[in-house]
């Protein structure tokens, strides 16, 4: 991390010495438009993605935690798409699926949607790459299940004695329960989702295509570093990735003590 620190003010390609040039390197990053263009295209993957993904984890995971045959089984088959969803041979999978004449184009065809892959079109690629995040839910599932377990169900009993429904029981109970663990999860996956790498890379090519679509900011930090051999620049788009994680969990950790409530807690 020093080193990077240290080529982030310097111009070094990787063949040659590297020579200081001060903050000519941060100064670039704003006139350089695809480097807005990979900031907004992690920006909507961070903001769409994580939450969307949070909540297909705690819907499984307050099924599963209804006690039935095989619980075990189907716990395991939830969590397994974490296991490998973020290797490149499921990046590879997911984009011939997505491509055209793919398992995904062959379907919206029978219903009427019109050709067309996923892969090549700009407007669509994000939401392929958010289902792929979602499909991974895995981990968060886990957690969530875990915490799901820590309530006590004498309240749920006490609820039911005064009259609450379902949804109102989720409300009041569940999800101040599970506060602690909700933010855990989302503080995890937030930082996770600003790091995609590996699966855009693989779908786009190592390009950021179509159209940009897929420039993520660590596929585009790639590029610069070990395709344009401009490794300074490199360092210093990593600098201002890990400034700016640092800010959003500070404010994180900030805001939670308005709505995280830990058992026992002094009120």
């Amino acid at each position: 991390m020093l080193a990077s620190l240290y080529l982030a003010f310097t111009d070094y390609n990787l063949f040659r010495d590297p020579q200081w040039i001060g903050l000519e390197n941060f100064q670039r990053l704003f006139d350089d438009p695809r480097f807005i263009q990979s900031s907004k295209v992690t920006a909507i993957y961070v903001l769409v993605g994580t939450p969307v993904k949070l909540v297909a984890a705690l819907a499984v995971a307050m099924l599963l935690n209804v006690a039935s045959r095989g619980q075990g089984a189907y716990r395991s088959i939830f969590y397994a798409p974490s296991l490998i969803g973020a290797s490149v041979s499921i990046a590879i999978v997911w984009k011939a699926m997505f491509s055209d004449d793919g398992i995904v184009d062959t379907v919206q065809q029978f219903f009427g949607f019109g050709p067309g892959g996923w892969v090549g079109d700009p407007s669509m690629t994000m939401p392929m790459m958010i289902l792929l995040a979602v499909w991974q839910f895995g981990a968060p599932m886990v957690i969530f299940l875990a915490g799901l377990k820590q309530v006590p169900a004498e309240l749920y009993e006490a609820a039911s004695v005064d009259g609450a429904g379902p949804v109102r029981k989720f409300l009041r109970i569940t999800l101040p329960m599970l506060s602690p663990v909700i933010f855990f999860n989302l503080l995890l996956e937030t930082i996770n989702a600003f790091q995609v790498f590996s699966s855009a890379f693989i779908i786009s090519g190592g390009t950021g295509g179509p159209a940009g679509s897929t420039l993520f900011y660590t596929l585009y930090l790639y590029i610069k570093g070990f395709t344009d051999f401009q490794m300074g620049y490199a360092s210093a788009m990593a600098w201002v990735l890990v400034v700016v994680v640092g800010i959003i969990t500070a404010i994180f950790f900030k805001t939670s003590k308005t709505w995280v409530h830990y058992s026992g807690e002094a009120k």
